[in-house]
């Protein structure tokens, strides 16, 4: 996991100036790999990395990496990088490092653009052609690791953060105020290609790009359709996800784990716990002492009993420990906070950070497509109730109303909201709740500043969709990121592998 920044910059024809902005663009994110920063420039381009170094701790895979006539800064694992490495030397490659970022390269040079459609992992990457002068981008499928950049012109800007791109000689303070109005809505952080700048866009999730002159071409490489069903059973998933578990547990430095006692880390941490015992897996946990509510040690200990070879370490953030701790987070966000999971989360990776961590799993991605959230509830139904499946769905919410302890008065909330999924689309919905919060914004903003497409499938399968895609997901994934990356600490989520 890694910081990368650069430029590809007609202006700049001394070598020298360009090496020394790309330094000052990664001094902003320094943070984000302390192991080593270099900077490769032969103007107009330059490209920067600050390393953390995770696979191969070598200095022969430190970055910007040449292959040829090919340079790499890159972001990321490639977990499956091993299987790919064996497929390019039975072509006939070779290689001088143990490290994903050469394999990214070879892969590169025999397959093209298409190579990331051999990847599995999570990345962020730019690859300079110096004969071909053509700059190739890429993101992985869920976004998972960000890139942003600034196109003016034959000018081509790009890093980890916003904060190196603020110093660049093409930034412009101007606000996107329809960033703004989602983030203030809603609670996203990220849409698209937007962010909270006019000028500063990012690569869409599962999108290359390509540069060369002026141009600036985005394309999609990977399209997962919310009607499509592989007609799988518990079992498959079982063994599914335990491969990936296996896959992101590949690391030359150790590999701990978050334990918030919620299902999708627990699931993570046992996993790793039955089929990795000689690890002896540490797993870190926040709570907040006086606050029952929000404890979730009850659930955290019934993992830790099931499996006495996890090391577990915990904190209880004072009042004060917030209050001092605010600013830094809010710095390192990139982005105003919507609520107060991304403090808890980024005193996970403090505490990570003390006992010397690098390398963390956790598990984002499992409420979106499995259904974790309570709402889903009102999808689920509001489809039964679409179909005229009256006993289905009535049935339905009388086992929710049971299981949950609700109350009259919120049972007729929850039938309510469902007959609303039945009649109408996700669009509709996302624009009444848009408006429903601070309606005197609507004065300025008429327009709805997001669009949902209407797809095929049933109201859930719509409805998991976006929040992976679009609602939910993204700006989880953007604090999952910052938060880890202000510790030096690579966060991977194994459950986002398609």
């Amino acid at each position: 996991m890694c910081g990368i920044a650069g430029f590809i910059d007609q202006s700049h024809s001394s070598n020298g100036a360009a090496s020394a902005l790309a330094g000052r663009m990664l001094d902003t994110i320094r943070h984000r790999g302390p192991d080593n920063s270099s900077v490769w420039a032969e103007a107009p381009a330059a490209l920067g990395h600050n390393r953390l170094s995770i696979i191969d701790l070598s200095d022969n895979a430190n970055q910007p990496m040449e292959y040829g006539d090919l340079v790499i800064t890159y972001n990321g694992e490639i977990y499956n990088y091993i299987e790919i490495k064996q497929k390019l030397i039975a072509k006939g490659y070779s290689f001088r490092t143990a490290s994903d970022t050469e394999v990214i390269l070879a892969a590169y040079r025999e397959w093209g653009s298409s190579c990331v459609r051999e990847f599995v992992g999570m990345w962020a990457f730019a690859i300079w052609n110096k004969t071909k002068k053509e700059l190739f981008c890429s993101r992985d499928r869920f976004g998972i690791k960000p890139f942003y950049y600034i196109h003016s012109g034959n000018k081509f800007y790009f890093g980890s953060e916003y904060k190196p791109l603020k110093i660049t000689p093409v930034f412009r303070n101007d606000l996107n105020l329809m960033q703004v109005s989602r983030g203030l809505q809603l609670g996203w952080v990220t849409y698209h290609d937007e962010t909270y700048f006019e000028q500063i866009k990012q690569i869409p999730a599962s999108c290359n790009l390509f540069f060369s002159g002026s141009e600036a071409k985005i394309e999609k490489y990977w399209e997962l359709s919310p009607e499509k069903s592989t007609g799988g059973k518990t079992e498959d998933f079982l063994e599914l996800f335990t491969d990936s578990i296996r896959l992101h547990m590949r690391s030359d430095v150790e590999v701990g784990a978050c334990l918030s006692g919620g299902l999708d880390s627990s699931s993570i941490v046992s996993s790793v716990a039955k089929n990795f015992p000689a690890s002896r897996l540490r797993t870190f946990t926040i709570f907040y002492e006086g606050k029952d509510e929000v404890d979730e040690r009850p659930w955290v200990r019934e993992v830790l009993e099931k499996y006495p070879s996890v090391r577990q370490e915990s904190f209880s953030p004072s009042d004060a420990d917030v209050v001092s701790c605010f600013a830094d987070a809010v710095k390192f966000s990139d982005v105003p906070l919507t609520g107060s999971s991304p403090l808890s989360q980024y005193f996970v990776m403090k505490l990570a950070s003390q006992h010397k961590m690098k390398v963390l799993l956790d598990g984002q991605g499992a409420d979106e497509y499995l259904a974790g959230y309570m709402h889903s509830f009102y999808r689920l139904i509001g489809g039964m109730l679409g179909k005229m499946h009256l006993s289905e769905a009535f049935t339905t919410l009388s086992d929710h109303r049971r299981l949950q302890g609700f109350t009259a008065g919120k049972t007729a909330d929850v039938l309510m909201k469902s007959l609303l999924a039945a009649v109408f689309d996700e669009q509709f919905l996302y624009s009444l709740e848009y408006r429903r919060y601070f309606p005197f914004m609507m004065n300025t903003s008429p327009k709805t500043p997001f669009m949902l497409s209407p797809g095929e499938g049933s109201r859930l399968r719509k409805f998991l969709y976006h929040l992976t895609f679009s609602t939910s997901l993204p700006s989880l994934l953007q604090f999952e990121d910052r938060n880890s990356m202000a510790f030096s600490i690579e966060s991977r989520v194994p459950f986002l592998d398609h």
